[in-house]
């Protein structure tokens, strides 16, 4: 039988949280999760007031074994330039204390590995706020867009469904 760390190997990359100087280890954060929601974000994107629904997420399920974590990307042209301003979007305005990694590319050659992987089990991003469902096994096992917001029905029973 495969550990949890084990199944999420594609996971195993040191990265920096924003606007900090802190690395941690992704597969660290997601070692002992049953479920886990991978999310590109950014900034100055229409979706972004879905920091407030993630959050929620995040508080409602974190007990439950849920662990959220984002990645600022600028992959669609809509983060901030200065990263100051990115964190101060996501934690001043939208209260997330959820796990929030620096700007990364989520798509094309220069994809963050993590998200190559992602995109090789179902696709690649095709906007801001797209949302991986990620099994304890390390599969992504549903993939929600940026239309279907945190607060989606589907989307909850998903993540219930893993817990």
């Amino acid at each position: 039988m495969t550990s949890t760390a084990q199944a999420y190997d594609w996971l195993d990359h040191d990265m920096r949280r924003l606007h900090s100087s802190e690395v941690v280890n992704v597969q660290d954060l997601a070692a002992d999760a049953p479920a886990v929601l991978l999310v590109n974000t950014a900034s100055h994107c229409g979706f972004t007031g879905q920091f407030e629904g993630l959050e929620s997420l995040h508080q409602a399920y974190a007990d439950k074994g849920l662990k959220v974590i984002g990645f600022s990307s600028d992959s669609f042209n809509q983060e901030a330039d200065d990263e100051a301003a990115a964190a101060e979007t996501c934690f001043v305005n939208f209260g997330v204390t959820f796990d929030m990694m620096a700007t990364v590319p989520v798509r094309g050659a220069n994809a963050h590995p993590i998200f190559a992987e992602a995109a090789r089990q179902t696709r690649a991003p095709r906007w801001n706020f797209n949302k991986y469902l990620v099994n304890r096994d390390g599969e992504v096992v549903e993939v929600f867009g940026a239309l279907t917001g945190p607060e989606s029905g589907k989307l909850k029973r998903a993540i219930e469904r893993l817990l």
